[in-house]
């Protein structure tokens, strides 16, 4: 009888449609899958921004990120190429305010922080990023909105040395998200599932089906 297939919290995966490969793969990214990290996007209009947003959420372990739409503007339609597949991943949850957002978020306990230029602001590197968070980053041209930036619960600022000080979005991004990897590695927070076994169970299932 050939021998079950775990991932690296035991669970047996023979009940799994799909290989026994792809299940194993696709268990062990979710076992390391960090629910208490997030990322907002608010009115972010190029999809190739939000794609490269999503492949470092993907690479870190970001289960969902936020898009907030405001005033009728259409979501973004991401494409295969420019979102490395990542996608297929990262859940999306769409709002229509902002206001929405932040209630669901905290909701779930999470701190929200703000990317609002010109404001008063603590490091990245100050942050507990440990904690349950979620970083709100705002359009390309005008920043977060004056009502994301009044309902944060503080605001961040990525030190830079050089005569610009400014980051395009998806930098910034990726800047702040593996700066909370890197915090939550040396807590070994990826060394256990955050996710319940009913959560690991109905998520499995969900992405061996696409």
């Amino acid at each position: 009888m050939m021998p079950a297939i775990c991932g690296d919290n035991g669970k047996q995966l023979q009940s799994y449609p799909g290989t026994p490969e792809r299940q194993a793969k696709i268990l062990r990214m979710l076992e390391r899958r960090q629910p208490t990290l997030t990322i907002i996007l608010e009115n972010v209009h190029d999809p190739h921004n939000v794609s490269a947003v999503i492949r470092s959420c993907d690479a870190v372990g970001v289960l969902d990120v936020h898009l907030v739409y405001t005033g009728g503007q259409q979501f973004p339609e991401l494409g295969e190429r420019s979102s490395a597949s990542a996608r297929k991943w990262v859940r999306l949850v769409k709002h229509r305010s902002i206001s929405e957002c932040y209630a669901a978020l905290r909701a779930k306990g999470m701190q929200i922080i703000s990317t609002c230029l010109g404001r008063p602001a603590v490091s990245l590197y100050a942050l507990d990023m440990t904690r349950p968070v979620a970083i709100a980053f705002g359009n390309e041209h005008s920043g977060l909105s004056e009502e994301a930036c009044q309902g944060a619960d503080v605001n961040m600022v990525i030190p830079q040395m050089g005569m610009v000080q400014s980051l395009n979005i998806s930098v910034a991004c990726a800047v702040t998200l593996f700066e909370a990897m890197r915090q939550r590695l040396q807590q070994g927070m990826y060394d256990v599932p955050q996710l319940s076994p009913a959560e690991l169970d109905a998520l499995l299932t969900y992405f061996l089906a696409l």
